[in-house]
C-alpha cells in the first residue's frame, strides 16, 4: 500500500512536469509561428519606431522647372558641314555637288562662347555653324576633338553668355533624377527626365586607331534621340554631369536606355584642348580585363571583381612601378575601380607626369605603389604642337594688341611674305590682315594653325589690305 502511493505521486509528479515542459514548447512554438499582429506595415512601424525618418528624399526635392529654365538657353544646335567649304572656286561646284550636313547639339561652358560637343558630331566637318536657343547664329571654330573620349571643344565670338556650370558626376547616384537637354528630330532645346539607372558604363561603341578609347558613361533612361548627341545632362540643380553620347537601341532611336560621358572627364579634356589643342593622356601602360566570379575563383582571390592585369608594356608607367601580370588592380588614388571602365577613366583624368597611387592584390595581399603616367610615345611631359608661321608659300605673323587697336580691328594676323603657291594664285598680297576664314575670326598665329587643320576644299579668307580696305578670297585647300 505505502509502494503503491509512492508511485501515485510519482506519476503525478512525472504528469505535471510533462504538462509544464508541454506549455513551455507550446507557448515558444506559437510566439515564432504565429504573428501577434494583424498588419504588415504595423509591424514595419513598430520594428522601425526610433530608428528616425528619412529625410534624405521629399516630392518637393523633384522640380524640373528650375533646372529646366537655367539650362534650355545654353544648350544649342550644332550643324555640321562637309564637302567644298563655304566657298568654291568653281561657282557651280556648290550646285552639282551640294554640302552634306549633319546636326547634334552642344553646351556653352564658358561665358565668353566656348562649347563642348560630340567629336561625332563634328568629325570631318568642313565647317561649324552654332545657332543659340534665341535662334542668333554663329559659325564656330574647332579648338581640338578628342575622339578616344568622343568629345570636342568649339568656340564662337560672343560675350556674356548663358553658361551651364559644371557638376560633379563623382556624386552622382544610383536612381538620382536626371534632365537631357537637346534638339533631337532638329527641335528646338528638348527636355526630358530620368534616372540614373548605372554608372561607368562600358558599351564598346566607341573606336579610336590606338585602341585608347575610354568609355565609363552614365546610364540614364531619360529619351534620347538622334540630335541629342553633344547636349546636356543635368541633375536637379542644373548643373552639368554629363554629355550625352550614345543610345542603346535596334531601331535607330530610342529604345530606353541612354549614355552620357561623366563631366570628370569632359573637365580634363577641354582644359587639354583649351590650352593644347590637343588631349594630353597619361596612361599606365597595361593590358587589362575585368575580374568576374570565374577569374575569381581559378585565381583564388578573395574578391569577386576588380582589373586583372594581362600584360604590361616595356618601359610603361606600370613596368617601372613594378606592376606585373597577374595583379589585380582595386584603387587608383583610394578610389575603388570594380571594372576596366572605372580604372580607364580614373586614370585618363590625369596627364603625362602625374603621380598617382596605384593598389592592387598580389598573391592576395594589398600593395600599393606609385606610378609615374606616360603618353603614348613614352615621355612624362605635356607637349604642345609647334606653331608654324609658313603654309604653302604664305608666312603670317601676330599682330601686337595696341596695333590691332589702331587700326579699329578685334582680331587678325598679317602676311608677311607670299611666294609660289595657292596663296598668291589667289591673289593675296604681302601685308594683308587675315580677319576671317570662312567667316570664323582668326585670333592669331596659333589660331590660324588650328583652323587650317580641319579645313578642306575651298576656303573664303577675308581681311584688309594695306590702305585698309576690306578684301576677300578664295583658294583650294
Amino acid at each position: 500500500m505505502k509502494r503503491t502511493g509512492i508511485l501515485i505521486a510519482v506519476i503525478f509528479l512525472v504528469t505535471c512536469i510533462g504538462g509544464i515542459l508541454g506549455s513551455i514548447f507550446t507557448i515558444r512554438y506559437l510566439s515564432d509561428s504565429i504573428p501577434t499582429y494583424q498588419s504588415i506595415e504595423g509591424r514595419q512601424n513598430a520594428v522601425l519606431t526610433g530608428l528616425g525618418t528619412d529625410t534624405s528624399y521629399s516630392t518637393q526635392d523633384i522640380n524640373f522647372l528650375l533646372a529646366s529654365q537655367k539650362v534650355v538657353p545654353a544648350v544649342v544646335y550644332v550643324q555640321a558641314s562637309y564637302g567644298a567649304g563655304s566657298f568654291s572656286l568653281n561657282p557651280l561646284e556648290l550646285y552639282y555637288q551640294p554640302q552634306e550636313r549633319s546636326s547634334g547639339s552642344g553646351v556653352i561652358i564658358s561665358d565668353d562662347g566656348y562649347i563642348v560637343t560630340n567629336h561625332h558630331v563634328i568629325e570631318e566637318a568642313t565647317n561649324v555653324e552654332v545657332v543659340m536657343n534665341n535662334n542668333q547664329r554663329f559659325y564656330a571654330k574647332i579648338v581640338g576633338t578628342d575622339p578616344s573620349t568622343d568629345l570636342a571643344l568649339l568656340k564662337i565670338k560672343a560675350k556674356n553668355l548663358p553658361f551651364v556650370r559644371y557638376g560633379n558626376s563623382d556624386a552622382v547616384k544610383i536612381g538620382e533624377w536626371v534632365l537631357a537637354v537637346g534638339n533631337p528630330f532638329n527641335l528646338n532645346s528638348t527636355v526630358t527626365a530620368g534616372i540614373v539607372s548605372a554608372r561607368a558604363r562600358n558599351i564598346r561603341i566607341l573606336r579610336e586607331k590606338n585602341n585608347l578609347q575610354v568609355e565609363s558613361f552614365i546610364q540614364t533612361d531619360a529619351a534620347v534621340n538622334p540630335g541629342n548627341s553633344g547636349g546636356a545632362l543635368v541633375n536637379l540643380k542644373g548643373e552639368l554631369i554629363g554629355i550625352n553620347s550614345a543610345i542603346a537601341t535596334a531601331t535607330g532611336t530610342y529604345s530606353g536606355y541612354s549614355f552620357a560621358i561623366p563631366v570628370s572627364l569632359v573637365k580634363k579634356v577641354m582644359d587639354d584642348l583649351l590650352e593644347y589643342g590637343q588631349i594630353q593622356r597619361g596612361l599606365l601602360g597595361v593590358e587589362i580585363r575585368d575580374v568576374n566570379a570565374a577569374i575569381a575563383e581559378q585565381l583564388a582571390l578573395p574578391i569577386n571583381d576588380g582589373v586583372l592585369v594581362t600584360r604590361v608594356n616595356l618601359g610603361s608607367a606600370a613596368q617601372e612601378a613594378n606592376i606585373q601580370p597577374g595583379d589585380v588592380i582595386t584603387a587608383i588614388d583610394n578610389h575603388l575601380v570594380k571594372s576596366v571602365s572605372e580604372l580607364q577613366e580614373w586614370v585618363a583624368r590625369n596627364r603625362p607626369g602625374k603621380e598617382i597611387n596605384v593598389t592592387y592584390l598580389r598573391d592576395n595581399k594589398s600593395e600599393v605603389v606609385k606610378a609615374r603616367l606616360k603618353d603614348n610615345d613614352g615621355r612624362e611631359g605635356v607637349y604642345k604642337k609647334d606653331i608654324v608661321h609658313e603654309f604653302n608659300g604664305i608666312t603670317v605673323e601676330d599682330i601686337l594688341f595696341n596695333e590691332l587697336t589702331r587700326l579699329k580691328l578685334e582680331n587678325g594676323i598679317r602676311v608677311t611674305k607670299i611666294s609660289e603657291g595657292k596663296w598668291k594664285e589667289a591673289g593675296i598680297p604681302e601685308g594683308f590682315i587675315i580677319s576671317y576664314l570662312d567667316r570664323v575670326p582668326v585670333d592669331d598665329v596659333e589660331d590660324f594653325n588650328r583652323m587650317l587643320e580641319y579645313k578642306r576644299g575651298g576656303i573664303l579668307v577675308e581681311g584688309y589690305d594695306e590702305s585698309g580696305q576690306k578684301r576677300a578670297y578664295g583658294l583650294e585647300w
